[in-house]
């Protein structure tokens, strides 16, 4: 709310007034579905790791925003899509979610399909390099995974 009052530069009583009564209802609706279905997600990821990996993957986003503007923008645009799967390491559902959305964040792939242990992954301009990168993203994102010895 407080960025969109920065952004907007409306001040109107009429106007914050409604802000906060959406936050408000937005905070008791949230509170509601968690008490109705009971479902938590356990944040067990090493913050110190967590935030060299997310810097890491800004690299890589802008790295591949760049390869698939260079493709788009060729004469011939060479596309080689392929479907294929990558093994996925991480114990939590959280840090398997991360690593599927980290994959398709990163322009030119996408995460179509998860099964336990491997996601099925489609791939712009496929090269034999893209599972050698896959796999060091997913050694990464295990490696934010909190652990009790660590």
């Amino acid at each position: 709310m407080g960025l969109w009052l920065l952004m907007s530069g409306i001040y109107e009583p009429l106007i914050i007034g409604f802000g906060a009564a959406s936050v408000l209802l937005v905070v008791l609706v949230t509170a509601r579905m968690d008490a109705v279905d009971g479902d938590n997600v356990s944040l067990r990821l090493n913050p110190i790791h967590f935030a060299k990996y997310f810097v890491w993957l800004l690299v890589e986003i802008a790295k591949a925003n760049w390869a698939v503007t260079c493709i788009v923008l060729s004469k011939n645009m060479p596309l080689r899509q392929h479907l294929f799967f990558v093994h996925s390491t991480q114990k939590s559902d959280l840090a398997q979610v991360i690593y599927a959305n980290s994959i398709t964040l990163t322009p030119g792939t996408i995460t179509v399909e998860t099964e336990p242990g491997r996601f099925l992954v489609h791939a712009l301009s496929y090269s034999a390099d893209d599972n050698l990168a896959l796999a060091d993203m997913d050694r990464r994102v295990s490696a934010v995974e909190w652990r009790g010895d660590a």
